[in-house]
């Protein structure tokens, strides 16, 4: 199933109204946005990085805790008003302008 991020937003939405009650407040979903990023990191140092991965750690998958991080963010978005496809492609279109050069004459990335 192909979704739109304005998509994602409203079925995030309706899941809590639904299922949720109601939006935990915005400083628990920040709290709780910085956990889901922290297993990110956590998969991303011992399975890509120097670090050993624990075998309580093998089992996990990495797109599920990228998911979780994604609700969370959808979530905040939410409760703000952001806007996520407005506020991406704005993003895309500064990234694009302003560094249209500037990876290609970085000699670290050559």
């Amino acid at each position: 199933m192909r979704l739109t991020i304005e998509e994602a937003q409203s079925q995030v939405d309706q899941w809590i109204k639904t299922h949720g009650v109601r939006y935990f407040s915005e400083l628990t979903n920040m709290a709780i946005l910085t956990e889901e990023v922290g297993e990110v990191a956590r998969i991303m140092a011992r399975r890509y990085g120097e670090q050993s991965e624990k075998e309580s750690d093998k089992g996990k998958d990495l797109g599920e805790e990228m998911a979780d991080v994604l609700w969370v963010l959808i979530c905040l978005a939410n409760q703000t008003g952001v806007n996520l496809t407005e506020a991406f492609q704005k993003n895309l279109e500064k990234k694009t302008l302003r560094d249209h050069e500037r990876h290609h004459s970085n000699p670290k990335l050559k």
